[in-house]
């Protein structure tokens, strides 16, 4: 039995560098599904395969990008931070810095015009949806944080409205859905609610329940606790007393 939360068993875990673990784990699984639904064409078995040995295996005549690699990279490095922080209040200078650290030395980083780690610069669309035109995103990404932060109690149904908020306003370049998924992951952490990670075979569920949100919550909803289902039942096989006092 134990009274620790599941944020302090994944810190322990990060910090003793364990092997096959439910941090080894979630860093495998999360960096694949988050970057798979972005397109990456790395499998799961490459992405483990990055994250144990630091290299990765291509099978003869196969091709496989640098920037889905270095992606991959950045990810696991990312994670790492996010749990560091994850206790500490939601901030414009933490989410920044999650997209510094997802996307910095990728080739996006040598074009002039892309901002790592700043707000965007040039209007971008979510599929064929327009989103917060690059002079209003500082001031809609303050509004967003400001009402977010003031929620007495904090539900994973908050957390999901954020996570819809935050993609409608797109607020960087590119790499926003890979922000929002692991904004999501922090923040159920930093409220002791069971994360989730959306699966990419998902995608087209989760795409449209982000389309339909605002006319129809459930879509979106029920994907995430789909997924939180999905995970509880993972975390529970390395640790089987936990989620009793978790939110779920």
């Amino acid at each position: 039995m134990t009274d620790k939360t599941l944020l302090e068993l994944l810190r322990e875990e990060m910090k003793m560098g364990l092997k096959g673990g439910l941090y080894h784990q979630t860093q495998i699984k999360l960096a694949y599904n988050s970057n798979r639904i972005e397109g990456s064409r790395l499998s799961e078995d490459q992405t483990r395969y990055i994250f144990e040995t630091s290299t990765i295996h291509v099978a003869p005549e196969e091709v496989a990008s640098v920037d889905d690699i270095v992606e991959t990279v950045n990810h696991f490095v990312c994670f790492d931070y996010m749990l560091n922080v994850a206790h500490e209040e939601l901030s414009e200078a933490y989410i920044k810095e999650f997209h510094r650290l997802l996307k910095r030395t990728t080739s996006d980083e040598r074009k002039e015009w892309f901002r790592i780690g700043e707000y965007k610069a040039r209007p971008n669309v979510v599929g064929d949806m327009q989103t917060t035109a690059p002079g209003k995103v500082a001031d809609a990404m303050a509004k967003l944080l400001e009402a977010y932060l003031h929620k007495p109690n904090i539900s994973i149904e908050d957390i999901v409205d954020f996570h819809y908020e935050f993609e409608s306003i797109h607020p960087f370049q590119d790499g926003n859905g890979r922000v929002g998924r692991i904004l999501m992951f922090k923040e159920c952490l930093r409220h002791n609610i069971m994360p989730f990670i959306i699966d990419h075979e998902q995608k087209l569920f989760y795409y449209r329940g982000l389309k339909d949100y605002r006319s129809e919550k459930g879509y979106l909803i029920d994907t995430c606790l789909s997924a939180q289902d999905r995970y509880k039942a993972f975390a529970k096989y390395f640790f089987p007393e936990l989620g009793d006092s978790m939110h779920l």
